[in-house]
């Protein structure tokens, strides 16, 4: 029989260490593809909302989105574009009869508000978004998004669902389902709609889809707060009190008595939760504790701008929802056909001046005075902030109007805070801000990107369901690596 050399059981040694080095380092980034079996979360059914494990080392614990509703123009807020000022009122190359999802397109037209240097990068941003202009070098864009259809409700699905079809999970369900919750006396997942009213699409914004019904969002804002959260008239504290410890002795024994029932148990932690929720979302949404100086900054104190005040009102209350450690908390900017036209959302295809107008010092305050807060109490060191909308615009006006038209084949969205480089620019628009160009994205890889900064492998987060293993990204999506910190 042969045996080694001292010399080759050095080196066999050493290479098997360099190995076991390598995979290490693999598996600490979420690179390793040697199994890719689904990586469920383990559930207690009386615990469904209790924090787990991710499937490695994540970037941030906390998701606040800001969603846009109605379709946000890139052209007119963080896509500079020289050669649309330099080409304005001539045809768009090569696209002289285009028609889109309205119709016919007349000319291309600059934006109506300069585009100026901001922060220490010079990123060139709107005058329409001048405060958060002043935050560009806390931000990494993303200029190359593109989408799957150009109508709104299936646009809304599409970026906080992956799918354009109603009856999906929402990403703040699938976060929730995987990682569960730093506070369990407050839900998991908040949606805050706009002052005005809900998004087109809804409760599908936040819904859980074939996820448990417990991860679905509790939907809230500062104007409307959850109902039925007091106690009846007559009813004092201790003798809710007592109630509440006796529907615990009677839930316990039922338990006992169906031990492997884990719907029963669902039900009773859901019950348990709003039981809970009755002291503290009263409490999380009080805004009487904030300081003058903190609703001055946010906007919250404007009698000039009541949409603005509401607005303001709560962004703070989605500040105040991720200090609680709420995992994901989304809030949206722009309602569904309320409040009159140019009032109610981002869609502008009659009057683009007259409506961003008004939309533009709504958005702009509150939302760069979230971000400023969140970064002096610390908050972004843990918590990844998105923004984005359904798609973008077109760089033309619509043929007889002074609007834009939808345009989901390249479109704008940044992020800030845990995960992510800034100031950082991935990808770009054509000349004109039409289509995505360099290193073109779809809203896959920008869900995929999420996942992986809290530490889930998108294509490992599957759900079982009518014989498919579902996930966020359906079976496409890739991690923009290029983003990360």
């Amino acid at each position: 029989m042969q045996t080694s050399s001292r010399r080759q059981l050095l080196l066999n040694a050493a290479g098997g260490l360099g190995g076991i080095a390598v995979a290490s380092m693999l598996h600490q980034q979420g690179l390793l593809a040697a199994n890719n079996a689904p990586l469920r979360p383990q559930i207690d059914p009386s615990q469904p909302f209790a924090s787990r494990d991710s499937h490695f080392a994540p970037r941030a614990k906390n998701v606040l989105m800001i969603f846009c509703s109605g379709a946000c123009s890139q052209i007119d807020t963080f896509d500079y574009k020289p050669e649309l000022i330099k080409r304005h009122g001539q045809p768009l190359p090569g696209a002289e009869n285009l028609l889109t999802f309205q119709g016919a397109q007349g000319n291309l037209t600059k934006s109506p508000w300069k585009f100026r240097p901001r922060g220490e990068s010079g990123k060139m941003v709107s005058d329409l978004v001048p405060m958060l202009g002043e935050l560009a070098d806390e931000m990494c864009f993303f200029h190359s998004l593109t989408g799957k259809t150009n109508t709104h409700g299936p646009g809304e699905n599409f970026m906080s669902t992956g799918f354009t079809l109603d009856g999906f999970p929402s990403m703040g369900a699938w976060l929730t389902w995987a990682l569960g919750t730093e506070n369990t006396d407050l839900p998991a997942y908040v949606a805050i709609p706009d002052p005005r009213g809900t998004p087109q699409s809804s409760v599908n914004n936040w819904g859980p889809g074939f996820l448990p019904a417990a991860f679905q969002g509790t939907d809230f804002n500062a104007a409307k707060p959850l109902r039925n959260l007091q106690r009846p008239v007559g009813i004092d504290s201790e003798t809710d009190r007592r109630t509440r410890e006796f529907l615990q002795s009677m839930n316990r024994r039922h338990l006992e008595d169906y031990p492997g029932d884990s719907e029963l148990a669902a039900r009773i932690a859901s019950y348990e939760l709003a039981a809970r929720m009755q002291l503290s979302v009263p409490e999380v949404s009080d805004l009487s504790t904030e300081s003058a100086a903190t609703l001055k900054m946010y906007g919250a104190d404007d009698t000039q701008n009541s949409l603005k005040a509401a607005y303001a009102r709560n962004c703070i209350l989605a500040r105040r929802l991720v200090e609680q450690g709420v995992r994901f908390v989304q809030v949206f900017n722009g309602a569904y056909q309320t409040g009159g036209e140019g009032v109610s959302n981002w869609d502008g295809h009659k009057a683009l001046e007259q409506q961003y107008s008004k939309h533009g010092p709504v958005l702009d305050q509150p939302t760069a005075a979230l971000v400023r807060d969140m970064k002096q109490r610390g908050l972004l060191k843990d918590t990844l902030i998105v923004w984005c909308t359904e798609f973008g615009r077109m760089p033309t006006f619509q043929a007889g109007a002074s609007g834009r038209d939808h345009n989901p084949d390249g479109f704008t969205a940044w992020m800030a805070g845990a995960g992510v480089k800034a100031p950082y620019t991935y990808g770009a628009t054509d000349e004109f801000g039409h289509k995505a160009v360099e290193k073109v994205a779809t809203v896959y890889d920008f869900h995929a990107t999420i996942l992986h900064i809290l530490g889930l492998d998108h294509e490992r987060l599957t759900f079982y369901h009518n014989g498919i293993e579902r996930r966020l990204t359906d079976v496409h999506g890739h991690v923009i690596k290029e983003v990360l910190s």
